[in-house]
């Protein structure tokens, strides 16, 4: 136990068990030994590693409080399992009636005049399955190498269970959000292609058709500008109507069957970047 002014802490070692990929906590006791509310805050010399709840709180007088410190889990142990993490557990005197949302971080400012205790505490790692002492020249050794080879199946079971599914639901989110992505970015382009390719064509047979009116149009006034009755003249205009009236079907016909082979091949092209993606 480590005896402050303020507080006293219980152990005076945060203790986890270690094992590879696997989260540890420990917790730790603070005891108010004063008549006021007590604040603290818990700090470390790796934040990312460890996980304090609650990271800050109000003591009342004479009674305790429980923080739980979490490890996350380790990929790889440290030589020797030994471990340079250290905590620093901060303890002020605070206002009658204080809880923790009057706690800010000003509170623990070194001020004349103001007593902030600092309390230090080690990490040490601990063997989760340390091994069992197994008498040497024992004839029923039997049973003590079997316990074990049965607590290590135990081991590579639970360590399967812990990490198998993290890794598979990562990777299926990250599989089916690449494959929905790239189907729908593909028909998206295909349609956007498709659309852009038929009005192109719409646009340039529309403008070759009114060409070609036009200029018929004004052939035919020409001709009937005068007014010679000749048969010679009737018969130009009969054949120049007839060739403009065919020349318009013909128009029609070709813008539809441009159209129709155009979108023919905007879907195929459509169906071939799908397959693709």
């Amino acid at each position: 136990m480590i005896s402050g002014d303020l507080l006293n802490i219980q152990p005076s070692e945060l203790k986890f068990p270690f094992e590879l990929k696997k989260q540890s906590s420990c917790s730790m006791q603070l005891t108010n030994k004063t008549d006021k509310y007590v604040a603290f805050k818990v700090k470390t010399t790796n934040p990312k590693k460890y996980c304090v709840r609650p990271n800050t709180g109000v003591v009342l007088p004479g009674s305790s409080c429980n923080v739980t410190v979490t490890m996350q889990a380790q990929k790889e142990a440290p030589p020797d399992l030994q471990c340079k993490d250290k905590f620093l557990l901060q303890s002020v005197a605070a206002p009658d009636g204080a809880t923790t949302k009057d706690i800010g971080p000003e509170l623990f400012n070194k001020e004349e005049g103001k007593v902030v205790e600092e309390l230090k505490l080690r990490v040490i790692y601990i063997p989760a399955n340390p091994p069992s002492p197994v008498p040497e020249g024992s004839e029923e050794g039997s049973s003590p190498r079997a316990s074990p080879q049965a607590n290590g199946n135990q081991n590579v079971s639970s360590f399967d269970d812990a990490s198998i599914p993290d890794t598979f639901y990562k990777n299926l989110i990250y599989f089916f959000s690449v494959k929905v992505f790239r189907t729908v970015n593909g028909i998206f382009m295909s349609f956007l292609f498709l659309t852009f390719f038929c009005f192109y064509i719409c646009i340039h047979t529309h403008i070759i058709y009114n060409f070609f009116a036009c200029y018929t149009s004004q052939v035919s006034r020409s001709l009937e500008a005068p007014k010679e009755k000749s048969s010679e003249a009737w018969s130009m205009i009969s054949k120049l109507t007839d060739e403009k009236t065919s020349a318009m079907q013909q128009n029609k016909k070709l813008l539809q069957e441009l159209v129709g082979s155009h979108l023919f091949c905007g879907t195929c092209l459509c169906f071939m970047l799908l397959l693709f993606f």
